[in-house]
């Protein structure tokens, strides 16, 4: 009588793991990752951003000048990541951004016989444009 009790159980038991295995393939199948972020690797959305540089008091394009975007890529388990990206403006002044994080990042424009400049900017919209205005460095001398 007793084994046959031991076996009853045990076969409970099988059932009982394999109906287990059964609803946790289901429940895999049914709820994919959200936006896919595991695969791309991004936690954030992006957007495109366009910077215009101009300089002077015509505001004339400023051509050939070095645009920096710095943030900080957050993460939950692992160190925050420092990131730059470095882009050049073209004949018209403008430099395209096109995967710039939204949120809080730090604009910086380098350019020859202009003063520097570097601004703390809210990244908000899908496609956002960036009026940048430079001046000509004092004269020491």
């Amino acid at each position: 009588m007793r084994s046959k009790m031991k076996l009853t159980v045990e076969t409970a038991l099988q059932v009982l793991v394999v109906a287990l295995a059964f609803c946790a393939g289901a429940q895999a199948q049914s709820n994919p990752e959200p936006d896919d972020k595991a695969h791309t690797g991004k936690s954030d959305p992006v957007s495109r951003v366009t910077i215009e540089v101009s300089g002077g008091e015509r505001d004339n394009p400023v051509e050939n000048a070095s645009v920096y975007l710095k943030y900080v890529e957050e993460h939950k388990l692992k160190k925050n990541k420092r990131v730059e990206l470095n882009v050049k403006t073209n004949r018209e002044g403008a430099a395209h951004i096109p995967e710039a994080p939204t949120g809080r990042v730090l604009i910086q424009v380098v350019a020859d016989g202009w003063k520097l400049y570097g601004r703390w900017y809210d990244i908000t919209e899908a496609k956002q444009t960036i009026k940048v205005h430079l001046e000509k460095p004092q004269r020491w001398y």
